[in-house]
């Protein structure tokens, strides 16, 4: 099941950075720009976090949190955060729950050879917990900069 604008986003609950276990709930009456990507210190998963990180103080200024996932481990993701020194949290989805929730694991072909890997997709999820932007298939340049101008005209 695919979900779209004006779906209900699906709950989750998952080990994140900074020792902290994130929820959906967590972000109640906020803004959250979640972010699924394929894996940490690879070329265009740090470009686009190094993209939302250039921009987010501009996004808390428009009252949205910003929320990365991948199927890496808390101590990758720690080891990424703090290397790009990026200022939002990492969830590890090592389960893929929340991947699978949201409908981002897609077939992928890499020399030759298939594998599911996470497709790159953004949803903007509401303060009432209501998606209201979806992205799949992202293409990174320029993307952070079409997510905020999404989050501002909320």
């Amino acid at each position: 099941m695919s979900l779209d604008i004006q779906d209900q986003a699906p709950a989750f609950k998952a080990p994140a950075t900074g020792d902290k276990q994130l929820r959906l709930a967590d972000f109640s009456g906020r803004t959250l720009v979640l972010y699924f990507y394929p894996r940490d210190n690879t070329p265009g998963c740090t470009q686009e976090g190094e993209a939302f990180r250039d921009l987010y103080a501009q996004f808390q200024q428009a009252g949205a949190e910003i929320v990365g996932v991948s199927r890496d481990s808390i101590r990758k993701h720690e080891n990424f955060r703090a290397k790009y020194d990026f200022p939002f949290d990492l969830i590890s989805d090592a389960d893929e729950k929340i991947c699978v929730a949201y409908d981002v694991l897609k077939e992928k072909s890499m020399y030759g050879r298939t594998h599911i890997g996470i497709e790159r997709s953004t949803f903007v999820i509401d303060g009432d917990g209501v998606i209201r932007h979806v992205w799949r298939g992202v293409k990174v340049a320029e993307h952070a900069d079409e997510v905020l101008a999404a989050v501002r005209a909320l």
